[in-house]
């Protein structure tokens, strides 16, 4: 199994950015698909979410509003469009697919229930 992220790069505070992160070795319509990220000498934090099941999608209260998680499960591939950037969205951001299902949504954002995880790619907005 691997993921690759990539789409990462330097933008100016304000501008967009997209995120992908496909996938090989596994079906990935069964699993939950995560974003994270981590900033400088910070610990990595949950950013977003899609469900396997109905693609319920979630967000950290930090990018709610900016940031758009969606999945295209015949390209195998999971995106994170980031708008309105901010210089405190700066950071590796990585992608991670859970196969586990929990009853509450909350758990998807810890690093706990993911299977496997991507490389990382650095995001760098310039204030």
């Amino acid at each position: 199994v691997q993921l690759q992220a990539s789409g990462g790069g330097l933008v100016q505070s304000g501008g967009s950015l997209r995120l992908s992160c496909t996938a090989s070795g596994l079906t990935l319509n069964s699993y939950t698909i995560g974003w994270f990220r981590q900033a400088p000498g910070k610990e990595r934090e949950g950013v977003s979410f899609i469900r396997d099941r109905g693609g319920s999608t979630f967000y950290a209260d930090s990018v709610k509003g900016r940031f758009t998680i969606s999945r295209d499960n015949t390209k195998k591939t999971a995106y994170l469009q980031m708008n309105s950037l901010k210089p405190e969205d700066t950071a590796v951001y990585y992608c991670a697919v859970a196969g586990r299902r929990y009853a509450g949504n909350y758990y998807y954002f810890l690093e706990d229930p993911y299977d496997y995880w991507g490389q990382g790619t650095l995001v760098t907005v310039s204030s």
